[in-house]
């Protein structure tokens, strides 16, 4: 799966899922974007759901990555998160990624591959463990209040900021994801954020 070519497929792969959703795109769709032969892209993803699931494990691992390099730059928790949700704010406005495709995926999920709906549950399970993290240290700083358990807490932002992805979406405003996912961090800050 290494090399330019696996890597240009990969891209137009996720961006297809953002778009259209599993089922709604083609190898002949991403053979008309890359450039090359429907038979090149079956050489480096031999199914559709192993191209789908190797989307998703990148994904996973560059949220592993962004997340891990907030850890390391940003020592007030709060922060973190801000960070966080402006990181996918900035993407929405720029229409980069406009959307995390785990999300996307996770809406589709009943009717995914198995290996496809396993990436997807790993993706959730590891940013929910990143915001669990993040929300006892943000207690142990003083600088973060929870109503509930910290996971239960992690599991409303991550519903919260991917509901606002798909509201912003829906509205073609990102002034709702910006307001609503500002909203989630504001109800969890202590007055020492």
């Amino acid at each position: 799966m290494q090399g330019e070519t696996a890597e240009r497929i990969l891209k137009v792969a996720e961006a297809l899922m953002i778009e259209r959703g599993y089922s709604a795109f083609s190898y002949a769709d991403i053979s008309e974007a890359v450039k090359i032969k429907k038979p090149s892209i079956h050489h480096h993803f031999p199914t559709k759901a192993g191209l789908a699931a190797a989307v998703l494990r990148v994904h996973r691992e560059k949220t592993i990555e962004g997340t891990e390099q907030l850890d390391r730059q940003i020592e007030h928790p709060w922060k973190r998160l801000h960070a966080y949700v402006q990181y996918w704010e900035g993407c929405i406005r720029g229409r980069t990624v406009p959307f995390c495709v785990a999300a996307l995926m996770g809406a589709e999920l009943p009717s995914l591959p198995e290996e496809v709906q396993a990436e997807v549950h790993l993706h959730f399970r590891t940013l929910g463990e990143w915001l669990e993290r993040t929300l006892k240290a943000g207690v142990k700083a003083g600088v973060i209040k929870l109503q509930d358990s910290a996971a239960t807490e992690a599991q409303t932002l991550m519903a919260i900021v991917h509901g606002a992805m798909l509201s912003a979406r829906a509205t073609g405003d990102c002034e709702v994801f910006r307001l609503v996912a500002g909203a989630a961090l504001k109800r969890i800050a202590t007055t020492k954020k």
